[in-house]
């Protein structure tokens, strides 16, 4: 690599969530961020134009290449031919290492942590509440991130509109990790949040949305609830979230 490459690779990463360049030179570059505890090698590419990408294994590559498969044209290998290319890659790649377990948690661990040093003494109740606020505040945040700022179900972006909402309830979560886990939840705008979160509508495995029987057919209707909507994807980790939804919150029969 030239320099100039390296120069455009290291302002790339800069702008998409990896800030800090912690190894530049010929044979290759290395990216981090405060942000999330993930590394990102660049390396040229032996034959023909652009970039071999190095990335975390587990679940960050396989959902980028969910996200991506263009440029995964094998399993745990990452390719961009041109600087655009890139700067998606890595932007996708620091949104997934922000969100994706345990991130969330331990941003959230982290997070009280210094709210609780804060604040007056106030109490077990009051300590309750923050630790609730920041917690709804973090998986938002990750959902937020998981799903590139869009609806799950309809790819609305405008954010002030979508909520994070839970599959199994964070009063019935057995742990924070369970609380803060992406894939208990989606990032819904506030009509379909509103329905899910009173189990009147829910998912199928394949992710399509089921309603309710105390759903009137007119009322279907005029909340929009065509039988085409569903989920824009739905992993195998999604699964036993939305089994427990159905069998729990999901309302089976009629008012």
């Amino acid at each position: 690599m030239n320099a100039l490459e390296r120069a455009l690779i290291e302002k790339a990463g800069s702008e998409h969530g990896w800030e800090n360049v912690l190894e530049s030179s010929e044979f290759g570059i290395k990216l981090a961020s405060a942000r999330h505890p993930a590394r990102a090698i660049i390396e040229k590419q032996s034959e023909g134009a652009g970039w071999r990408i190095k990335l975390p294994g587990g679940l960050i590559q396989q959902e980028l290449a969910r996200s991506l498969p263009e440029q995964s044209p094998y399993p745990g290998v990452f390719v961009a031919a041109d600087i655009e290319h890139l700067a998606r890659l890595l932007r996708r790649a620091a949104e997934l290492a922000q969100s994706l377990p345990n991130q969330a948690a331990a941003t959230y661990r982290e997070r009280v942590k210094k709210a609780i040093a804060a604040m007056p003494p106030g109490g077990t109740e009051v300590e309750r509440m923050v630790k609730q606020r920041v917690g709804q505040d973090t998986f938002r945040e990750a959902l937020l991130d998981y799903w590139s700022g869009a609806c799950a179900v309809t790819g609305v972006d405008l954010t002030d509109v979508l909520r994070a909402s839970h599959a199994k309830p964070w009063a019935d979560c057995e742990s924070d990790e369970e609380r803060l886990d992406v894939f208990n939840g989606f990032l819904l705008v506030a009509n379909l949040d509103a329905l899910f979160d009173r189990g009147l509508i829910s998912f199928d495995l394949a992710g399509r949305l089921i309603c309710s029987p105390r759903l009137s057919a007119e009322q279907r209707v005029q909340l929009r609830l065509d039988e085409s909507l569903a989920l824009h994807w739905v992993t195998i980790e999604h699964q036993a979230y939305l089994a427990w939804h159905r069998s729990q919150v999901f309302q089976v029969g009629q008012s």
